[in-house]
């Protein structure tokens, strides 16, 4: 255990306070903040992601924000492979890195040792899913992965076709879903690692999300999405992200203003959900309730000293 590099994980759903707490326990323990979220990579997306401001940041140094132009992919396998360059990088300094962030499978791909290379594959039936999507459409082939794997699929975007065709493809070669062929593997931690989930009493998570979202729009989110949509941005990985897909509907004429901040209330508490559900299936993470958001600072001392017993690290003192 003393061998491995030591790091911390903060995840949690959306709006829970994972920014707030990272800012402090960086400073409390000298670390620099990679970012886990697979959308705040997108430059010109500011936003609708949530992504923190540089006077929020308290100097603090962040990473993985804004390296990938809108209408450039992003794979599990690319988001792996920088954030451990990235814990290489701040480990070497001295400093104790910190991923935080929402999308479960990204930071579960960095911090465990799952190989996805390994896992069996036939290029004749991937060649023939991939001739089908063009026949049915990435939505009927998604229900496919549904009905077989609900797990998996509601960790996958419909039209990530080619990560649906991969799950489809381990279920057809194992006659297993790509959970259950993940959960076999049983990887170990690659890292010395405090997993810290953040969680809220439901009600008031759903304020903070709704109350967000109204944030995001006064703060200029029409304008943001607008920007983007002007640019003929449409049919790529980055504008399935909630916050721009429904207000591309609006844009569309498909739904009216108020339609779309609503729906896009609501799929962010929907994901919120999903987001809970799957990290407590997915990972063994130790829990904080962060619902008495007056005694933030009790809170703080108390993340602080299970870093301290569980990495064996000393936290500075203010």
């Amino acid at each position: 255990m003393d061998s491995k590099q030591k790091l911390v994980v903060i995840i949690g759903p959306t709006a829970v306070g994972k920014t707030k707490l990272s800012i402090e326990l960086a400073k409390r323990f000298n670390g620099e903040i990679i970012s886990g979220d697979s959308m705040q990579i997108y430059r010109k997306m500011d936003i609708g992601t949530a992504k923190i401001k540089e006077n929020e940041m308290e100097g603090i140094p962040h990473h993985l924000i804004d390296i990938k132009e809108p209408d450039e992919s992003f794979s599990v396998a690319e988001f792996q492979h920088l954030v451990r360059a990235k814990i290489n990088e701040i480990s070497g300094k001295g400093k104790l890195p910190i991923i935080v962030g929402g999308t479960g499978l990204y930071i579960q791909s960095v911090i465990y040792d799952y190989q996805f290379s390994d896992a069996p594959a036939d290029e004749v039936f991937r060649f023939m899913l991939e001739a089908k999507v063009k026949e049915i459409g990435n939505d009927a082939l998604y229900q496919e992965l549904v009905g077989i794997d609900p797990a998996s699929a509601s960790q996958i975007h419909p039209n990530n076709v080619r990560r649906v065709i991969r799950a489809l493809e381990i279920y057809h070669c194992t006659n297993k879903t790509m959970s259950e062929y993940q959960n076999e593997q049983q990887p170990d931690l690659l890292y010395d690692t405090a997993l810290i989930g953040l969680t809220m009493e439901r009600e008031m998570l759903y304020e903070r999300i709704n109350y967000r979202v109204a944030l995001m729009l006064e703060e200029g989110l029409l304008e943001e999405v607008k920007a983007l949509y002007q640019q003929g941005l449409r049919d790529c990985q980055s504008i399935q992200a909630i916050g721009y897909k429904e207000i591309y509907e609006f844009l569309d004429g498909k739904v009216t203003m108020k339609e779309a901040a609503e729906n896009l209330k609501q799929n962010s508490r929907r994901y919120a959900k999903r987001q809970l559900t799957w990290i407590r299936n997915k990972m063994d993470v130790e829990w904080f309730d962060m619902t008495d958001v007056q005694n933030f600072e009790k809170k703080i001392n108390e993340i602080s000293h299970y870093v301290e017993g569980k990495l064996q690290v000393k936290s500075n003192t203010y």
